[in-house]
């Protein structure tokens, strides 16, 4: 045993006993949490219980519960019994709350009530990187990504869900009908007790038709076609990854070019990303307190209105276009081999004619004109690789420059979308990793943001800590 390290023993007595203090290094992540959440305005971010109660029994203070979240998000502890658990044997956690325990239900009621507030001590950090200096360029990555909810498939309904299960569950009722049937026409042992069971099972059956029933009158009640038991405000989305889906939330995040902090994120209950990148964009800008923004978005950002009202709001998008094009598909001439001539407002088409502007049309509230040549397509020698009606129109909207400026950004940028991927993929297969690639932990869509601002937090502080050290970072905040 001598030629081992010898530890202490466990029943020595000392004269001085050691400070907790002595057990926590200078630039362990632990102080960084405490002098983060010490230089905050807890006041003025909004959280209750600042004002302690003049009778009853005193209150944790809301600073202390803050550092144990945030403590716990990063170091992959978020339930609330973890946590309780984590208080009462964590060294680094009885230094940073002062050997306090707080139980379980204290912690959950702190993140539960005070949500807004968290999500705002999380854009305080923001902030201190932006005064830090770590963000670079103006350049941000966006991209979304579904995380799981508290609701599983079988609890999430849809018309075509509800259609299918209704079908099913009145094919079984058919077949044990049947089945019961058949067993009245026999004689013998154990025939009343096999009626009974199958008359209990066809009982069953009938009222879970009827709770299909109500459930298909609420789906077409709701806005938008579903309805989820157990988080109401969960929704189904398709994945890309299996070909699948889950119920969950869509998270969107806004990451900077620089140090790949995330600088601005959202929650939203669509599965869809379009409609999301002006928001997003003008959220990042913000953050970044930049006057304009380079934007990188993949495919499914693409939007008209968005690009216009990217640019409204100072900043540049670089997003592929869709590919929709029906005849490209057939392998004909798509749109963009048609090329728009401004001085002249006509299109060139593949074959050299001239397709000058006819008429003006609105569609889902966009001002598109319409350009055709009949007599040119009538003895075109290619009109077959282009239509096959009498003559082939193109349609341009009325803000079509804009989606014009773009494409030629795009021809300028190559690497544009191998650029996105490296900024923006990461941050959420970390923040899956940590979550242990489970669902949120609470329900509805203000504690889900929350949850996810908690996460983000967590990330963000990893980042710079791994950019500037905790002793650094811990003297510029105190700074």
């Amino acid at each position: 045993m001598s030629r081992f390290v010898q530890g202490a023993d466990r029943r020595q007595q000392t004269l001085l006993p050691e400070c907790l203090d002595d057990y926590v290094a200078e630039d362990n992540p632990v102080r960084v949490v405490d002098v983060f959440v010490d230089e905050l305005d807890l006041i003025g971010l909004s959280f209750e219980g600042m004002t302690p109660a003049a009778t009853g029994r005193p209150a944790y203070h809301p600073a202390m519960l803050l550092k144990l979240y945030v403590y716990g998000y990063l170091n992959k502890v978020q339930s609330s019994r973890r946590l309780e658990r984590e208080a009462q044997r964590n060294v680094e956690l009885m230094w940073l709350t002062g050997r306090l325990a707080p139980d379980h239900k204290t912690i959950a009621d702190f993140r539960r009530e005070n949500g807004p507030a968290i999500q705002a001590a999380c854009a305080q950090f923001v902030v201190l990187c932006r005064q830090l200096g770590l963000f670079g360029a103006a350049l941000v990555a966006i991209d979304g990504s579904k995380f799981k909810a508290v609701n599983t498939r079988d609890k999430n309904f849809t018309a075509y869900k509800v259609k299918r299960r209704i079908e099913q569950v009145a094919e079984h009722i058919a077949g044990y009908l049947r089945d019961l049937d058949t067993t009245d026409r026999h004689e013998g042992d154990g025939v009343e007790a096999r009626s009974v069971r199958l008359v209990e099972k066809i009982g069953r059956l009938r009222a879970q038709m009827a709770m299909l029933k109500v459930m298909e009158a609420e789906v077409e009640a709701s806005p938008d076609g579903q309805v989820s038991l157990t988080d109401p405000d969960a929704r189904a989305m398709a994945t890309s990854g299996r070909g699948s889906g889950i119920v969950g939330y869509n998270v969107q995040s806004a990451v900077e070019g620089e140090h790949h902090l995330i600088v601005a994120h959202e929650v939203v209950m669509t599965g869809s990303d379009k409609q999301q990148l002006a928001n997003m964009a003008g959220l990042a800008k913000d953050a970044m307190g930049v006057e304009r923004l380079d934007v990188l978005a993949d495919r499914g950002y693409f939007s008209g209105e968005d690009i216009l009202a990217c640019e409204a709001l100072g900043a540049t998008p670089f997003v592929p276009k869709t590919l929709t094009s029906g005849a490209k598909a057939n392998g004909r001439f798509g749109k963009q081999d048609f090329v728009y001539l401004p001085d002249q407002d006509v299109y060139r088409c593949p074959a050299g004619s001239l397709l000058p502007y006819h008429m003006t049309v609105v569609e889902r509230g966009m001002k598109l004109h319409r350009y055709w040549d009949r007599a040119s397509c009538t003895g075109c020698s290619i009109k077959a690789q282009c239509t096959p009606a009498v003559e082939r129109k193109v349609t341009r909207w009325e803000h079509e420059a804009v989606i014009d400026a773009l494409q030629t950004r795009m021809d300028l940028r190559p690497k544009a979308m191998r650029e996105r991927r490296s900024l923006v993929e990461h941050p959420f297969g970390t923040i899956k990793a940590w979550m242990g690639h489970t669902h949120f932990l609470m329900k509805r869509l203000p504690n889900v943001k929350t949850e996810i601002s908690l996460h983000i937090l967590a990330y963000n502080m990893k980042r710079a800590m791994a950019v500037l050290g905790a002793k650094s970072l811990i003297d510029a905040i105190r700074a």
